[in-house]
C-alpha cells in the first residue's frame, strides 16, 4: 500500500496570504493537490500535515470535495522535515511505500503519481523532476555575477517524492540522530548513499510561491478541464 503525506504547514511569508487556501479554478490550492492523490489508484490513504489552527478548514475542504482517502490531519512542525516526520508517525502499519507531496503544488495529476510510484517499486526511491533549462549564474552578496553554472545534468526537484517505507524512515532517523536539516526527502535519503531515480515530468507541476503563480495555475487547470470535456 502507498500512503501519501501532503505537507501543508508553511507560513506563506512570500505570498502575504495563506496560499494553500487561495481559490484557484473554483477550489483552494490544497484541494487540487489532495484530489490527485485521492484519484490515484495506488494510493491507499492520505495524511495531511498542517498547522493546528487550520485543521477545521481542511476537514471542511475534505467534506465539500468528497475525498475518500483523506484519513487524518495532524499538526505540523516548525520545519518541513518536522512535518514529514509527524506524518510518518501516523501512516498505516500496512503501508510499504510513502509519497511526500507539497500541498502548494496543485497541478500534480494521478498519472504523474503513478509514474513515480512505478519507478519507486523498481529502485526503492523516485522523485519527479524537470531538467534545468535556464542559464544559471552564481552571484556574490551584492548580486554581482561571479561565474556561470553548468546546467548539464542539473534538475529541479519536484514532488511527489516516493520511497520504500523503511528507507524513508531510516533516512529520517539518521537526520535527527545527526541533528541536521534537509530541504526535501531526497536529500535525507542521499545521506544513506541510496540512489534515487528521477522521473522526468513533461507537464506543469510548479509550486505556488508568489501571487503571480495563482493565475498561471488557474489557466493550466482550466485548460485541462476543457481538454477533458472535449476529448
Amino acid at each position: 500500500m502507498l500512503s501519501a503525506i501532503i505537507v501543508a504547514g508553511g507560513t506563506s511569508q512570500r505570498m502575504g496570504l495563506d496560499k494553500l487556501f487561495a481559490v484557484v479554478a473554483g477550489e483552494p490550492v490544497m484541494a487540487h493537490a489532495i484530489r490527485a492523490f485521492d484519484r490515484a489508484p495506488s494510493v491507499g490513504e492520505i495524511i495531511v500535515v498542517a498547522r493546528e489552527d487550520r485543521h477545521g478548514e481542511i476537514q471542511k475542504i475534505g467534506r465539500d470535495a468528497g475525498f475518500k482517502k483523506l484519513r487524518s490531519i495532524v499538526p505540523g512542525g516548525q520545519r518541513r522535515q518536522d512535518s514529514v516526520r509527524a506524518g510518518l508517525d501516523v501512516i498505516d502499519a500496512k503501508a510499504k511505500y510513502v509519497a511526500v507531496h507539497d500541498a502548494a503544488r496543485p497541478l500534480i495529476m494521478p498519472e504523474q503519481i503513478e509514474r513515480a510510484f512505478e519507478q519507486c517499486r523498481v529502485y526503492g526511491a523516485a522523485a519527479l523532476a524537470q531538467p534545468v533549462d535556464n542559464t544559471l549564474k552564481r552571484a556574490d552578496s551584492d548580486l554581482l555575477v561571479v561565474d556561470s553554472v553548468d546546467r548539464h545534468q542539473l534538475y529541479a526537484m519536484e514532488t511527489p517524492q516516493i520511497f520504500e517505507r523503511k528507507l524513508i524512515e531510516d533516512a529520517y532517523r539518521a537526520v535527527y540522530a545527526q541533528n541536521i536539516s534537509v530541504t526535501d526527502e531526497v536529500s535525507a535519503v542521499e545521506r544513506l548513499k541510496h540512489k534515487v531515480v528521477l522521473v522526468l515530468n513533461d507537464d506543469f507541476n510548479f509550486k505556488i510561491t508568489y501571487p503571480r503563480d495563482l493565475p498561471l495555475a488557474e489557466l493550466v487547470l482550466k485548460q485541462r478541464r476543457n481538454s477533458a470535456a472535449n476529448s
